[in-house]
């Protein structure tokens, strides 16, 4: 392990490479024989569905059910919304055949030339169309309102440039729909979401995140306004972690979804969607980890504490497996997940290295004077301090720490994060911030989707967002935008665009992102 260690690239010298290695080494997920897509291992499943858990929950406390639709999608359904096809076409996997035949010439299998669809079916990129013509049928009346549904489920989208995690041809994610009888509520139901985003960012990854809208060229193909969620991995790269979609009627008119309404008129159903994916993962290692491994926050690691024995002969074996079996029970009964490593094949050395790669929160080693002293070694992944201390009241001590260990890895890239958000008024300072600083760049633009592209091609940063103060209130959404946390850098502020110099009414947040 020494060795797969020092073959670990430093952080500092190659951020990329130093990711994908973090990800192989730690056993996270691998590239799988499919081009551009991955394997997740028992690791790096086990933080997904500790994800999975804790945003299950989330949905379930704010009346959401779980559901499930269709992998395949007519071609047709994607007609139907000119936006959401043109967002999408270039991205999707189409099945034209339903049937292979042996080679006629001996050699293996070939598609039957004969088994041709007489409609291709699209593999879900997202779930939109077949949902909306699903709920064509299941919605009648305002009686039958509202519609709030999710789906845990896979998506594929044909990416040419693969990243683990982060951009794969096939990734895992949940999905929302939600149909209303009101705009208001519509819109309430897509602020809501991205607060429940916000909350499980910050609470159980531990990443600070912003909060604001996306531009017109950015916003979700077939949406009327997106909500985002914006992180900062460690390299100074953004990394957009969440969306929450307002849909209007979009979806509703294009397949015809109407109900009557409590005047017994007929309406277009009003829409949202929303959805986090894998990538979380991902920004989980690149906002917290370093050059010794992952450092995972307790409230979504697969292990909370390792447990070691140190010895010398079976007698020492034994019975420091025995007072960690006593210990580990304890640690059990106080909700945490903890394992004992008592593998007589490798070293204790290897046992160390090997778990702080993996980014347990704690380890206790206990050796023959911890036994007959009554302690035992404590190691934090997150401050690689370690110290001695009495196994009596250990489960209490260590139960505590976790809180403690969360609430230190998340302050640690708050301040980063804010450290990372610069103000600039001038060209020249926009483009050497982005060079030599990276991070948020706060500045002001003129609003034209022309500029905006421009500034991608010269800078190849990206408008991350529009952020959002507690007093923002979208255009025409009526006031539930305010129920949003204060953003950053959300409030009017009079200015020059920095690459056109033509006014602007507040600041945007730029950044090179992933």
């Amino acid at each position: 392990m020494a060795k797969e260690l020092k073959e670990l690239t430093n952080r500092d010298e190659n951020y990329s490479q130093w990711y994908n290695d973090l990800v192989v080494k730690a056993g996270l997920a691998e590239y799988s024989a499919v081009r551009g897509c991955m394997v997740i291992k028992p690791y790096g499943y086990a933080i997904w569905e500790n994800m999975h858990d804790a945003l299950d929950k989330m949905f379930k406390d704010t009346g959401h059910e779980n559901a499930y639709f269709p992998l395949f999608i007519p071609k047709s359904f994607f007609s139907r919304e000119a936006s959401h096809v043109e967002g999408f076409a270039k991205e999707c996997a189409v099945v034209t055949h339903y049937r292979l035949m042996n080679d006629p010439d001996g050699k293996g299998v070939v598609v039957d030339p004969d088994a041709k669809l007489e409609e291709e079916l699209i593999v879900r990129p997202t779930s939109e169309t077949i949902i909306w013509n699903t709920y064509k049928g299941w919605i009648h009346s305002y009686r039958d309102l509202p519609i709030l549904v999710n789906q845990w489920a896979n998506v594929v989208r044909w990416e040419m440039r693969t990243r683990l995690f982060l951009r794969t041809a096939e990734f895992l994610w949940q999905e929302g729909h939600t149909a209303h009888e009101t705009r208001q509520e519509a819109y309430d139901e897509t602020v809501k979401m991205i607060g429940v985003y916000r909350d499980f960012a910050e609470k159980f990854m531990g990443v600070p995140v912003v909060i604001g809208r996306k531009t017109a060229n950015e916003r979700f193909a077939g949406a009327e306004e997106t909500l985002t969620i914006e992180a900062l991995m460690q390299d100074g790269k953004a990394l957009q972690s969440g969306t929450s979609h307002f849909l209007g009627q979009n979806f509703a008119r294009a397949f015809d979804v109407q109900f009557t309404n409590r005047s017994n008129e007929l309406d277009y159903v009003w829409a949202s969607s929303w959805g986090v994916s894998t990538r979380l993962i991902g920004a989980l290692i690149m906002a917290h980890s370093d050059n010794n491994g992952l450092v995972l926050p307790p409230r979504l690691a697969p292990l909370h504490a390792v447990l070691i024995p140190i010895y010398k002969g079976e007698e020492e074996r034994v019975a420091a497996s025995a007072r960690l079996q006593e210990l580990a029970g304890e640690l059990r009964a106080r909700g945490l997940k903890v394992k004992i490593d008592d593998r007589d094949n490798v070293r204790s050395g290897f046992k160390f290295a090997e778990y702080e790669l993996k980014g347990v929160p704690v380890r206790l080693a206990l050796g023959p004077r911890d036994m007959a002293a009554g302690t035992i070694e404590l190691a934090r992944r997150d401050t690689l301090t370690k110290e001695i201390v009495p196994q009596e009241g250990l489960a209490e001590r260590v139960a505590g720490l976790m809180d403690e260990i969360q609430n230190s890895i998340f302050e640690r890239a708050l301040a980063y994060r804010d450290e990372h958000i610069t103000k600039v008024d001038s060209w020249d300072e926009f483009v050497r911030v982005l060079d030599e600083k990276g991070g948020f760049v706060s500045a002001h633009w003129d609003g034209t989707t022309e500029t905006e592209l421009a500034i991608k091609e010269a800078t190849k940063a990206t408008i991350r967002c529009i952020p959002l103060s507690g007093a923002d209130v979208p255009a025409g959404l009526g006031e539930a935008a305010a129920e949003i946390p204060a953003g950053l850098g959300g409030e009017d502020e009079p200015g020059a665009c920095v690459m056109t110099g033509k006014p602007s009414e507040r600041r945007v947040l730029f950044a090179r992102s992933y």
